[in-house]
C-alpha cells in the first residue's frame, strides 16, 4: 500500500510538471514547422473518419465548419489529461489552427491515442469555438467510431462529435472535460 502511495505521488509531481511545460511551450501556438505535417494528418484522419462512418462523410459537406484533431493523446493514473493539435476548417477551406486540452479526475488507468473531428452546425456553432471559450464537460457526447460499426452522427445543440481510437486501452470512470483554444492561419 505504501509504494502505490508513493507511485501515486511520484505521477502527481511528474504529470503536474509536464502541464507545467506544456503550458510553458504553448506560447507559440503551433510550431511553423509542425503545420504541413499536421494539414496532412488532419486530411487523412478526415478520410478515415468518413470511410467508417458515411454520415461523417455527409456530415463534412452539410456543416458550416469543423475541426479535425487527427491525434490526441490521453494518459491517466487516477488524474489524467489529454493533448491534441487540429486544423480548422469553413466551407471545405482551411482556416485557422486549434488545440485541444482535456483534463479527468476518477478511476482510470491507462493510455490511447484517438481522432477527434467537431463538425459546426451553423456560423454562430463555429464563431463560438473561435471564441476560445468553448468547453466541453461531462455532458457532451460524442459518437466513436469502431471500423465495421455503423453509428449514427447528428447534431446536438449545433454540434457533431466523433472520435476514433487509434491505439492503446484506457479504463476509465472519469469527470473531467475539454478545453479548446484557436488561432487564425
Amino acid at each position: 500500500m505504501r509504494n502505490l502511495k508513493i507511485y501515486g505521488v511520484l505521477f502527481f509531481l511528474l504529470f503536474s510538471y509536464g502541464l507545467e511545460a506544456q503550458t510553458k511551450k504553448d506560447k507559440r501556438f503551433i510550431k511553423d514547422k509542425d503545420k504541413e505535417t499536421l494539414v496532412v494528418d488532419a486530411r487523412y484522419a478526415l478520410d478515415e473518419l468518413k470511410a467508417n462512418n458515411p454520415d461523417v462523410a455527409k456530415m463534412a459537406e452539410e456543416s458550416y465548419g469543423y475541426v479535425i484533431f487527427p491525434n490526441v493523446g490521453k494518459g491517466a493514473f487516477i488524474a489524467g489529461g489529454a493533448a491534441g493539435n487540429g486544423v480548422v476548417y469553413q466551407g471545405g477551406k482551411q482556416i485557422g489552427w486549434a488545440k485541444l486540452r482535456q483534463i479527468d479526475v476518477g478511476l482510470q488507468i491507462g493510455g490511447e491515442a484517438f481522432r477527434e473531428a467537431i463538425f459546426f452546425q451553423s456560423k454562430q456553432d463555429l464563431e463560438e469555438f473561435k471564441s476560445s471559450e468553448m468547453e466541453f464537460t461531462g455532458g457532451v457526447s460524442a459518437v466513436a467510431i469502431t471500423k465495421g460499426e455503423s453509428r449514427s452522427v447528428n447534431f446536438e445543440e449545433g454540434m457533431a462529435v466523433v472520435t476514433m481510437p487509434k491505439g492503446g486501452a484506457m479504463i476509465e470512470v472519469s469527470v473531467g472535460g475539454q478545453k479548446f483554444t484557436y488561432q487564425d492561419m
